[in-house]
């Protein structure tokens, strides 16, 4: 059964987590949600207080750093739909997941994805070996499906920021207007593959331990 609780009742749960941590031990959190739900600035929000409560106590790890590049989307005509499920490397995300946990090595390099230009930066930020918690965030990583499933038994513990339709649409064409885009790029965007994505995430994911109302 899923617990419901607002940010200040997940950070402090989650400080608790860090503060009984002993040296060398490392926490997976999932932190999962549609596109535009907000979860992104619920993990960077999260990250930022555990560290000021500690320099170095957590570190985020976005789901996007996994985005296949263009030139692996266009060839497969996949490019309209990057950012649906079949558009990541799963299998690389997973041996990242293992590799963090075992947590062996000085510090490990992690990818980001670089919106401005639209690419993943390989080694774009290190994760250091006295880090206690790694936020995980993205859409996927709860769903209950081929290849995604591999991942559920590497998270300590899990997360879905949910939000209702009408506003989650509502967010993602905001989006879109800011980025510049026609009303038709809009419509094609929103209704072709950023919602159908989003109902994917609440209809398919596994049950969360804890569920967050996006404000």
């Amino acid at each position: 059964m899923s617990q419901s609780l607002d940010q200040q009742e997940l950070l402090a749960q989650l400080a608790k987590i860090c503060d009984a941590s002993a040296p060398g031990d490392r926490h997976l959190i999932a932190i999962a949600g549609a596109p535009a739900s907000g979860k992104s600035t619920l993990a960077e929000w999260v990250v930022d207080q555990l560290n000021e409560a500690g320099a170095g106590r957590a570190a985020l790890l976005p789901m996007d750093g996994y985005h296949y590049d263009d030139r692996v989307l266009t060839p497969r005509g996949w490019q309209a739909q990057k950012g649906a499920p079949h558009t990541f490397d799963v299998g690389g995300l997973a041996a990242m997941l293992e590799r963090l946990r075992a947590n062996s090595e000085p510090s490990i390099a992690v990818p980001m994805f670089d919106r401005s230009i639209e690419i993943a930066r390989a080694g774009a930020a290190l994760i250091e070996q006295a880090t206690r918690m790694i936020v995980v965030e993205g859409n996927y990583l709860l769903l209950d499906e081929a290849p995604w499933q591999q991942l559920s038994a590497l998270f300590d513990q899990t997360l879905m920021v949910e939000v209702d339709e009408a506003e989650l649409e509502r967010r993602l064409r905001e989006r879109w207007v800011n980025l510049g885009l026609s009303e038709a790029e809009i419509d094609s965007k929103v209704d072709e593959n950023d919602l159908p994505n989003g109902r994917l995430v609440y209809a398919k994911s596994r049950t969360p331990d804890i569920r967050i109302q996006s404000a």
